[in-house]
């Protein structure tokens, strides 16, 4: 028997791939945490320097003809996956724990990196 198909549009892929993501994240498999609290200076670092790859990542893709839209998903995706990577690196046995909250702190600062880019054009 034959399963009937949708059609799948491109924000049910990108709904997909967010989902997917959270999952990857979720089972992970971090080795320890972090303990840490939800200010001081590694979360300015981690505000800042995404912020600064989002509106960087941002103005790459519009430098290459692509579209305003694909433009600003490269940018915010790109500063979230390097962040992403950081958090994934700090877990690791002799680091020092993923930190849910520097995550949190990666993707405002890339929500704010992209605002900040995109109301100065």
């Amino acid at each position: 028997m034959l399963l009937p198909t949708l059609p799948v549009t491109g924000s049910c892929r990108a709904s997909v791939r967010i989902f997917l993501l959270i999952i990857l994240l979720c089972c992970s498999g971090c080795t320890h945490l972090a303990n840490d609290e939800w200010t001081g200076r590694d979360k300015a670092q981690h505000f800042l320097s995404s912020a600064f790859l989002a509106a960087a990542a941002n103005a790459y893709a519009e430098r290459q003809n692509w579209s305003p839209s694909h433009s600003a998903g490269f940018g915010v995706l790109f500063s979230i996956s390097l962040g992403a990577a950081k958090e994934l690196n700090d877990s690791r046995a002799g680091g020092t724990g993923w930190s849910w909250k520097d995550l949190s702190w990666d993707v405002a600062g890339a929500a704010t990196g992209y605002v900040l880019w995109n109301t100065a054009r």
